[in-house]
């Protein structure tokens, strides 16, 4: 088999990281976008409780259940055959404690096929990384800002900005690799923070709106394909994709209506 299509496992992002090889993630809910990812040679997909906002139609990740995630991380998981697939826990399935975000983790890998779990929180979610590395899931933690804790933190708002909110993000860091996490997401933190956390920690670190110096990158991929109106000030539009879809329906609608399509060539006559 060859390297772009070996089934990228944890040991091989330890590797990059350390060869200084940069690390592709993108978000994905659904077989079909999953299959186009992996085939393009994203190193992790993200099925994320970014879920509500994008797919629906929430005004934040907060209502998303565990429940939601299972079907599209079956998908995902599914079809991709080289990626490293990853499920958020969303909120309320770990907060209370090990126990829950260990049942909440074991249900995902059970039902879904995933390769790993990810949650938010740094030294408040260590004990909860533990116990589920323990069981023998790998975990990705996520720091800076966090969004399901967007009502305290006061919405999307930089994190780490002044030496004391810098050596907390660094602590919390090195609170999460030390209780077992394989990777960590770095979201809008600023470039010189998240690069510092990358030197001091030795697991790979994963940015969006967090600087170049990061071991990888992810963005929710209906932001990098330019599916909407806005994106984040940190997510360049690599593609203007849903232009182009508004564009096919709108000629699907217009042959409709018109009676040209189908025509011979899309019809079946005898």
């Amino acid at each position: 088999m060859s390297e772009t299509t070996k089934r990228v496992r944890v040991h091989h992002l330890w590797a990059k990281k350390q060869r200084g090889e940069r690390i592709s993630m993108l978000t994905a809910y659904d077989a079909v976008t999953a299959r186009i990812f992996d085939e393009a040679g994203v190193d992790m997909l993200l099925v994320g409780d970014s879920i509500g906002n994008t797919m629906h139609g929430h005004a934040t990740t907060l209502p998303v259940t565990l429940e939601d995630m299972i079907p599209p991380a079956r998908a995902v998981a599914g079809a991709a055959q080289r990626a490293f697939v990853v499920v958020d826990l969303p909120f309320g399935t770990y907060e209370a404690g090990p126990q829950q975000a260990l049942e909440s983790a074991v249900r995902i890998m059970k039902t879904t096929g995933a390769d790993a779990v990810k949650l938010e929180g740094g030294r408040r979610s260590a004990a909860q990384i533990r116990a589920i590395t323990d069981a023998g899931v790998p975990v990705v933690a996520h720091l800076g800002y966090t969004p399901q804790s967007e009502n305290l933190l006061g919405g999307p708002r930089v994190q780490g900005r002044g030496d004391e909110a810098a050596e907390r993000i660094s602590e919390d860091a090195i609170a999460v690799a030390d209780a077992g996490a394989v990777a960590v997401v770095l979201e809008m933190v600023p470039a010189p923070v998240a690069a510092r956390v990358t030197e001091i920690v030795s697991i790979p670190t994963i940015g969006i709106g967090a600087g170049a110096e990061c071991d990888g990158q992810v963005l929710v991929w209906v932001d990098m394909a330019g599916m909407g109106d806005w994106s984040p000030r940190f997510a360049k539009r690599f593609g203007e994709v849903g232009a182009a879809l508004k564009a096919a329906a709108t000629a699907y609608v217009e042959e409709v209506r018109a009676g040209t399509f189908p025509d011979a060539a899309h019809s079946f006559e005898k």
